[in-house]
């Protein structure tokens, strides 16, 4: 290959990678693909999470689609937005770990609004794979339950953060808790393990939010919640479906 032609291939390679980095420069659009790891969502429900009208929420969406990172599917009168696959979840945690890593000012920022974690007990998710398995744990997604349906880590209980209070009489007084929700600096998991350490739980933490744990190969469950019942749930046939990640 000639050199002219060997920049003109450069050139035209390196445009479409930039054409990701382009649809990720913006704090909204991030916030999104952290909303849509989860679960999918209509742009209304995209505006409230991240605070914004529809309208934005609109436009960053057409942004994210335009570059192949979102999709969407139409049921009856409503359009469902998703990410692509996978690699945009890889891609949101890369620009993570960059970010932790070299700026000093995301510490400062998680100091300031996350003053309680320092005391906290937490478990990576290696060690609360050993304890399912170990059957020494009580594992509960404070997520929504939309979410929990989408995937959810098997055993776990969902009870969002913010019905927690009222159903404390649901969960084991004397096993061990974990709990987890959207990622690492998601605050349901802080808060219910502060509410549940001021009523007596043993209580903690997971690390991650349930897109890292399916990213690194733990199995995960879809489904409706379980019952609410304290001690052993039984699981009705057919009701819900298990996926190994590996």
């Amino acid at each position: 290959m000639n050199p002219t032609l060997k920049h003109e291939f450069k050139s035209s390679l390196f445009e479409q990678f930039a054409r990701v980095g382009r649809a990720v420069a913006s704090s909204h659009r991030l916030r999104v693909l952290d909303v849509l790891a989860q679960s999918e969502r209509t742009v209304e429900e995209i505006a409230g999470e991240i605070g914004t009208s529809v309208a934005n929420a609109s436009r960053h969406l057409q942004v994210l689609r335009s570059a192949r990172l979102v999709e969407t599917r139409r049921a009856g009168l409503f359009i469902f937005y998703r990410l692509a696959d996978d690699s945009v979840i890889r891609l949101w945690q890369a620009i993570r770990e960059v970010a932790e890593v070299r700026y000093a000012e995301l510490e400062q920022v998680v100091h300031t609004y996350l003053k309680d974690r320092e005391t906290m007990q937490s478990v990576d998710a290696n060690e609360l794979q050993r304890l399912i398995r170990e059957g020494d744990v009580s594992v509960l997604d404070v997520r929504s339950v939309g979410e929990y349906v989408s995937g959810h880590i098997p055993t776990s209980r969902s009870i969002p953060v913010d019905e927690l209070q009222r159903r404390l009489r649901e969960l084991p007084q004397r096993s061990r808790i974990v709990a987890y929700c959207r990622g690492p600096y998601c605050v349901f998991a802080d808060e219910a393990v502060a509410l549940l350490q001021r009523k007596g739980f043993n209580a903690a933490r997971l690390s991650v939010g349930f897109p890292d744990w399916k990213l690194l190969g733990h199995p995960v469950e879809t489904g409706e919640p379980r019952n609410p019942i304290v001690g052993a749930v039984r699981r009705r046939p057919g009701s819900r479906r298990s996926v190994k990640k590996t």
